[in-house]
Order: C-alpha cells, then sequence, then structure tokens
C-alpha cells in the first residue's frame, strides 16, 4: 500500500487515533524524547505522523511479511526490516517506545517487550496499545467497510465458539488489560497505567466514557487496551 491508495477517510481514522493517544502520552514525559522507536510499524505511515507531529528522530521497524513500506507517507521516519524479538539497536537507544497493534501478532510477546525494555533509556516512556481480549464486540471505530466489520467481527466469534480464541491460533485476540500490565511490568520493571479510559475519553467524550465506567462494562466494550509507563531511573 502507498500513500495515494490509501483511501483519505482511513488515513485521517488512523491519525485522529494516533493522535489522542500520542497526546495523552505527553503527560508521562519526564522531559521531551529525541528518539523515537515504533514497533510494529506496518506500512510505517503512523511513525511518519508521529515524527512530523512531535518533531522527533523516529525509527519503525515491523518484520515484513504484511506491509510494504509506504516509505513516502513515513517521511521522515526510517523504517528497517526487523525482527521486534531481536532488536539490533544498542540499550538504551532511545528515550520512547511505541506499539501499536503488533504485540498479539508476535510469537513471544514477552521476549519482544523485554527487547523494548532493553532499547529504552531509563526515564524513557513507553507506550503500548493492543485489542482488547475480552471485547464483545471490535473494528467499530475503524474506517473500514461496515462488511469487514461484520465478517471480521463473526469471524472472532467463530474462534470463541471453537475454544481458538488465543493469538497463537492466529485469531488475534490481543490482551486483556491485566495481561498486558503485567507483561509490561514484567518487562520494564515499574508498573505502569491503563490509559484506556483517557484514550477512549479523547475520541468519544467524557460524558459517554463516564457512563460505561459507571455500568460497569469498558471490560467488554472497548475493542482495544493501552497501557503507559517510564521505565525506572
Amino acid at each position: 500500500m502507498n500513500r495515494r491508495s490509501m483511501p483519505a477517510a482511513l488515513e485521517a481514522t488512523r491519525n485522529r487515533k494516533t493522535l489522542a493517544l500520542a497526546e495523552i502520552v505527553q503527560a508521562y514525559w519526564i522531559q521531551s524524547p529525541k528518539k523515537l522507536l515504533v514497533v510494529g510499524c506496518g506500512t510505517g505511515e503512523e511513525a511518519g505522523f508521529l515524527a512530523r507531529h512531535f518533531n522527533i528522530d523516529t525509527t519503525g521497524i515491523d518484520i515484513g511479511n504484511e506491509f510494504a513500506f509506504d516509505r513516502e507517507g513515513a517521511t521522515p521516519a526510517l523504517l528497517q526490516i526487523m525482527d521486534a524479538h531481536s532488536l539490533s539497536f544498542a540499550d538504551n537507544s532511545f528515550d520512547f517506545v511505541y506499539s501499536f497493534h503488533a504485540l498479539e501478532h508476535m510469537a513471544n510477546p514477552q521476549l519482544a517487550l523485554n527487547e523494548m525494555a532493553r532499547v529504552l533509556r531509563k526515564g524513557g516512556t513507553f507506550v503500548i496499545g493492543t485489542p482488547n481480549k475480552s471485547r464483545l464486540m471490535g473494528y467499530i471505530g475503524s474506517a473500514t467497510p461496515l462488511s469487514n466489520k461484520i465478517k471480521w467481527n463473526v469471524n472472532d466469534w467463530v474462534s470463541r465458539l471453537r475454544g481458538q480464541w488465543r493469538n497463537e491460533t492466529g485469531a488475534h485476540a490481543g490482551f486483556t488489560e491485566n495481561e498486558l500490565l503485567v507483561m509490561c511490568a514484567s518487562a520494564f520493571q515499574v508498573q505502569p497505567a491503563s490509559v484506556s479510559h483517557s484514550y477512549y475519553s479523547a475520541l468519544y467524550g467524557k460524558r459517554f466514557v463516564q457512563k460505561l465506567i459507571q455500568l460497569r462494562i469498558t471490560r467488554w466494550i472497548y475493542p482495544c487496551v493501552y497501557v503507559v509507563g517510564t521505565r525506572q531511573r
């Protein structure tokens, strides 16, 4: 996929979601980062958006099996083919590590998180987002056609009914919020914070999210979960 072929609505939706999460993350910065690593960057368009928005030296990595890099859309980010399980960067190379909907595709997500922690300098910030394994429905806010949303949700429920609702089976189930918090805490040696409420409030409004919280149904309603933390000095 290249920048010219990406539907405008899809690109705008991706940028809006990325911006909402990025602005939340800024509150956790001890100081403005100088080097950003995007793990599982896909086409690289998101890495480029972050690089331009923050005016920061950005590197995006992906294993390259599913996506072709869109280097025009990624400008000025540097894109590299690399396995997240074995990053070629030196320890403490980055001030900010960002991984959005990539962990669920990895054979050993804990090892990938350990690698992200290794290359993140002390005092640096990380943000990790994945599909919510407890969700009843997903893809709601996506710009993809309704037919795709229906098909993908049907596939998800078929996987559940067959007892195959696991990343290992290719279901891309993701992780529950608690699972993601525990894995990140183990890798980065700090207790991260959930920012799912803040993220969905930014997208859909605080009143709407507060109602979901009061009804105690966010665990099943949120299609994705997001955690943020700062590596210990």
